[in-house]
């Protein structure tokens, strides 16, 4: 096991689509839901992972765009509250934490660092989904794309949501799978770990995180080795 015990309690902030959990099956599946409403054929789980990450409403037009069609701003209201009602319902059908997380988490846990969530999923959403894979209890705070009114990249929604769990943001870690974690990270000036195993139309690792991990049993020694880095720079 990993000790934190020379470093000062941060705050671990976590993506949840693709970094905490692998909603992916679920999210395809109402996503195809919707599209068999309108005519249109399945969009296949491979291809439609990666258009998982900003929310509802883009992945709904990600996978029109998938099969060359567009549609009124009203018709893609209607679809993206179809899309959330039927989500809804069957929000932790298949999806799962991915393996290695929640002995991560006890570890982060035992050595007094807070633990929250920063995701573009609808706070609710998020707070449904973690209830059901029994997560939620682990996270001082769990903020969505509409707790603030803003999404990530926009730093607001970081540095909240640190506020939120009793942090600083001058004592925190981002870690998540896509460019806007990696984007939110770098406007809020906190430092960054990469997941391999997520959702990104970009490779993670040529977003440059400041950390990359292939699983998360690796997520305990990159975060120790930032917060080392971040004690030796300000002695």
């Amino acid at each position: 096991m990993t000790s934190f015990k020379t470093t000062s309690p941060h705050t671990i902030v976590f993506d949840l689509d693709g970094t905490l959990v692998d909603t992916a099956p679920d999210l395809i599946t109402a996503l195809n839901y919707v599209l068999d409403r309108e005519g249109l054929p399945p969009v296949p789980m491979a291809s439609a992972r990666n258009m998982i990450g900003a929310g509802a409403r883009k992945l709904i037009e990600r996978g029109l765009e998938a099969e060359g069609r567009t549609v009124t701003p009203a018709d893609m209201d209607r679809m993206t509250a179809d899309f959330i009602a039927y989500y809804a319902d069957h929000i932790a059908v298949e999806s799962r934490p991915f393996e290695g997380l929640e002995a991560a988490l006890d570890q982060f846990a035992a050595q007094g660092h807070r633990l929250a969530v920063c995701t573009n999923k609808l706070e609710w959403l998020s707070k449904r989904l973690l209830d059901q894979l029994d997560l939620s209890r682990r996270f001082a705070a769990i903020c969505g794309a509409d707790t603030f009114g803003v999404q990530k990249p926009d730093p607001t929604i970081l540095r909240e949501t640190v506020a939120r769990a009793g942090g600083e943001v001058k004592a925190s870690i981002m870690v998540g799978d896509a460019g806007t974690d990696v984007g939110v990270a770098r406007r809020a000036g906190v430092p960054v770990i990469g997941v391999s195993f997520g959702y990104t139309d970009v490779p993670i690792a040529e977003l440059k995180p400041d950390r990359l991990i292939h699983h998360m049993r690796d997520l305990p020694a990159a975060a120790i080795s930032l917060m080392t880095a971040s004690n030796t720079a300000t002695l």
